[in-house]
């Protein structure tokens, strides 16, 4: 499962969400859902209940649900029951709630935006720009990050092209380049800044976006010119790509007297950071 966390928002209240791609769906934490539905001040007890009265019933649904991995409270990943779209709207048979029929009715547009986003790029940026508005970055940051999503984009759309394929070898050629241009691999550029699960590109000062952004379009154009035939010879652009960037690094670095890598992360300037995390 190729797995894209996100927070949902129904009448302010934050809902957990998986968004997988090979399937096409959204999975919701259930704990979540009751919390939302009953107000309950310990959601997760009323789950437990609610669960094992269905399961004595055996309802086949409780049965099908399945756990994921979602980010708590305190930051950490753990594992909570899920459910897709389809056994959401039975198990809220069985949850007495006057909420019952807008969260229906919420849960349909979410899936419904998710997939005309699919197929219209440009709403899935504009949907990126009011979610980092709403964590709070500047809108100078937003606009070097959603143009840093396009770059990306032609990017991985060249990889393609050339036969690498998606998954490790996308994650090793970035490891490539993103050692090129900082000297450090992308695990020790995440550690550097103190992040674990949260996204390195989401934490990356204005600069580093930049000098990432010059790196990837290097490559890219790189590629393009010299046309490579699958990973092995895409490793060399890649690093090619990477050293322009690292280049400039150096040379701004040498007139400013300091290092431009820095170790700054988003909670260290957006005081009302959330857990979410757009890819």
């Amino acid at each position: 499962m190729t797995k894209k966390e996100s927070l949902q928002l129904f009448e302010e209240k934050k809902i957990r969400s998986v968004w997988d791609d090979k399937e096409e769906k959204w999975y919701f934490s259930i704990v979540d859902v009751c919390a939302v539905l009953t107000d309950s001040v310990d959601a997760t007890a009323y789950w437990r209940k609610l669960k094992q009265r269905l399961k004595t019933e055996g309802n086949e649904t409780v049965t099908n649900c399945h756990g994921l991995k979602l980010r708590a409270v305190d930051g950490k990943m753990r594992k909570t029951d899920v459910a897709d779209t389809e056994q959401l709207f039975r198990l809220i048979q069985s949850i007495p709630s006057s909420k019952a029929e807008p969260f229906k009715q919420w849960m349909a547009e979410v899936a419904s935006t998710r997939l005309d986003q699919m197929q219209d790029p440009e709403m899935s940026i504009e949907q990126a720009i009011v979610d980092y508005k709403r964590l709070g970055y500047s809108d100078t940051w937003i606009n070097q990050r959603i143009k840093s999503i396009e770059i990306r984009k032609e990017l991985t759309d060249e990889w393609a092209r050339t036969g690498v394929k998606q998954g490790l070898q996308y994650a090793s050629l970035t490891d490539i380049i993103t050692r090129e241009w900082s000297g450090m691999s992308t695990k020790e550029y995440k550690h550097f800044k103190g992040l674990k699960k949260e996204s390195l590109r989401d934490n990356m000062t204005n600069m580093e976006i930049a000098l990432n952004m010059l790196a990837e379009a290097s490559v890219t154009e790189l590629s393009k010119q010299r046309d490579p035939k699958g990973f092995r010879q895409q490793k060399q652009v890649a690093k090619d790509g990477g050293s322009v960037a690292k280049v400039a690094r150096k040379e701004l670095e040498v007139k400013l007297g300091h290092g431009v890598v820095s170790s700054a992360k988003a909670s260290d300037y957006l005081p009302t950071l959330d857990s979410d995390k757009i890819e």
